[in-house]
C-alpha cells in the first residue's frame, strides 16, 4: 500500500520508486535509507574477501548462516579455469562457502561472465534493488531494475543481513534522439556519452537512458550502455522497461508480470537532462588511458594494433559477435595482429556455435577462448607487452589494465574490432 501511495504521487523517478519499495517507505533523492537486498552477487575475486568479512561478522552467532541462500548469487568467472595456485585456493573456499550456506544458484567454470549470467538465468527482474561486488553491476539496468556494485566489506554485510544502508541517488537523464547510422551501435552511443559527461559527471547520480535510439536498441545493446554508467562515476545505469524487456524477462521467468508503473513520472525530478541527437554520429573510439578520452574514428584511424579482443561483459553477447562476423566476412585476421573472441557466457557461445560464427573465427585466424573475462581485467591470458596496442570492446583502458602498463588500449564497438582485425590498424567499420 505504502508503494501505490507513493507511486500516485506523481513527482518519483524509477530510482526512487525502487528505494521506496525496497526501504517500505516513501524515499526521494538524498534520503538515507536502509533497504532490503533482492539479490546479491558475488564472483571469484571479489567473493574470497566477501567471505571472510561475512564470517568475521557472525563469529559470536551460533547459527552462522547467510540471510536468505536463494537470493545470493554465486559464478566464478574472471580467473577460470584456475589460472594460478592463488585462484585455485580462492575456488575451493567459494565451493566450500556455497556447500555450508545452501547456495543454489551456484555457477563454476564454462558459464560465462556474471553480469551476463545474471539477467540471462533469470536472477534480475525490473524493479528489483541488487548488488554485486563489481563495479559492472549496473550493467542490470537495462532491464530495469536498480543494480550497482558494492565493495566485499559491504557484501559481507548483505550477506548477514540482506539489508544495506543507502543515500538514494539522484538522477541524471540522457535523452539520446535520432537514428544510429550504419554501422554505428550502443557502445558508439555510451562512448560518446562518457565522452562528453567525463569520467567523474554523474558521480553517485543514477544514469536513466531513454529516447528513440535508446527505445529502438535491443535488450542485448541496452547492457552495453548500462554497463558502462560506472565509467562516468554513475551509481547505476536505467532504462525503463518496456515490450522488449517483458519478452525477454519472460523467456526466463515464466510467472514474470510486467509493472507498467516503473518508470519516471512526469512531474519527476533529475539533477539534469542532458540531450543529443545522434543522428549524424560516426563510430567512436576512446583512447589511451582514460575511457573519456573519446574521439570520432578517424582522429585514430591508421593506427597500427598488435590484438583485438571482441568479448567481455560489455560486447560479449551474440549479437556482438554476429556483428563482428558480419563485418569481416570470412576475410582473415591480418599478418601480425592476434584476435581473441570470448562469448560472454555458455549460451552465448552455444548461439554462436550453432550459427557458424566460432568456425568462421577461427578460419579468419581468430582464437575463441570459453566464456571468462579474459584480457579484460588483465587476468587470465591474451595479456599485452611493453609498447603493444590492444582494440578492445570492453568497457575500460586504465593504464595496465589489460597487461604491461606500457601497452595501450583503445577501446571500440565490435564492428570496428572486427575491421580492425582484418585489416591490421583502427578502421572505421563503415569503409570495410
Amino acid at each position: 500500500m505504502i508503494m501505490a501511495c507513493i507511486i500516485m504521487s506523481g513527482n518519483l523517478t524509477i530510482t526512487e520508486k525502487i528505494f521506496s519499495r525496497a526501504a517500505g517507505r516513501p524515499c526521494q533523492a538524498g534520503d538515507y535509507v536502509l533497504a532490503d537486498i533482492d539479490r546479491a552477487m558475488t564472483h571469484d575475486i571479489t567473493g574470497p574477501l566477501a567471505v571472510e568479512g561475512f564470517y568475521e561478522i557472525m563469529k559470536n552467532q551460533k547459527d552462522k548462516k547467510v540471510w536468505d541462500p536463494e537470493k545470493i548469487v554465486v559464478l566464478f568467472d574472471h580467473q577460470v579455469p584456475a589460472d594460478s595456485l592463488n585462484a585455485a585456493q580462492n575456488h575451493i573456499m567459494l565451493r566450500k562457502f556455497v556447500n555450508d550456506q545452501g547456495i543454489s544458484n551456484f555457477y563454476d567454470i564454462f558459464q560465462g561472465v556474471c553480469h551476463q549470467v545474471m539477467p540471462e538465468m533469470g536472477h534480475v527482474t525490473p524493479g528489483m534493488l541488487v548488488v554485486g561486488s563489481d563495479s559492472h553491476t549496473c550493467a542490470y539496468g537495462a532491464i530495469g531494475a536498480f543494480a550497482t556494485g558494492i565493495g566485499s566489506t559491504d557484501m559481507a554485510a548483505a550477506f548477514a543481513l540482506g539489508k544495506l544502508w543507502f543515500r538514494v541517488p539522484e538522477t541524471l537523464k540522457f535523452q539520446v534522439d535520432g537514428r544510429l547510422g550504419d554501422r554505428v551501435y550502443s557502445k558508439d552511443v555510451i562512448l560518446k556519452l562518457i565522452g562528453d559527461v567525463g569520467a567523474d559527471g554523474a558521480r553517485y547520480q543514477a544514469c536513466e537512458y531513454g529516447g528513440e535510439i535508446v527505445r529502438d536498441l535491443d535488450v542485448s545493446q541496452r547492457m552495453t550502455i548500462s554497463n558502462m554508467a560506472i565509467e562516468m562515476g554513475g551509481k547505476a545505469g536505467v532504462i525503463e522497461p518496456d515490450r522488449k524487456t517483458d519478452d525477454y524477462i519472460r523467456q526466463r521467468v515464466p510467472e514474470y508480470h510486467p509493472d507498467r508503473d516503473m518508470k519516471s513520472d512526469e512531474g519527476a525530478q533529475f539533477s539534469a537532462v542532458r540531450k543529443y541527437d545522434l543522428s549524424e554520429m560516426p563510430p567512436q573510439v576512446a583512447c589511451p588511458h582514460n575511457v573519456d578520452n573519446v574521439v570520432d574514428i578517424d582522429r585514430v584511424e591508421g593506427k597500427k594494433i598488435d590484438q583485438v579482443f571482441i568479448g567481455s561483459c560489455t560486447n560479449g553477447r551474440f549479437e556482438d559477435l554476429k556483428i563482428a562476423a558480419d563485418v569481416m566476412g570470412g576475410r582473415p585476421v591480418a599478418k601480425g595482429v592476434r584476435m581473441i573472441v570470448i562469448p560472454a557466457s555458455r549460451t552465448e557461445y552455444m548461439k554462436a556455435l550453432k550459427a557458424g560464427l566460432v568456425e568462421q573465427f577461427m578460419n579468419a585466424g581468430a582464437m575463441v577462448e570459453a566464456p571468462c573475462c579474459g584480457p579484460c581485467m588483465g587476468g587470465s591470458f591474451g595479456l599485452l607487452g611493453p609498447g603493444e596496442v590492444g582494440l578492445s570492446t570492453s568497457n575500460r583502458n586504465f593504464k595496465g589494465r589489460q597487461g604491461s602498463p606500457d601497452a595501450f588500449v583503445y577501446l571500440g564497438s565490435p564492428a570496428t574490432a572486427a575491421a580492425s582485425a582484418i585489416k591490421g590498424c583502427i578502421t572505421d567499420p563503415r569503409s570495410v
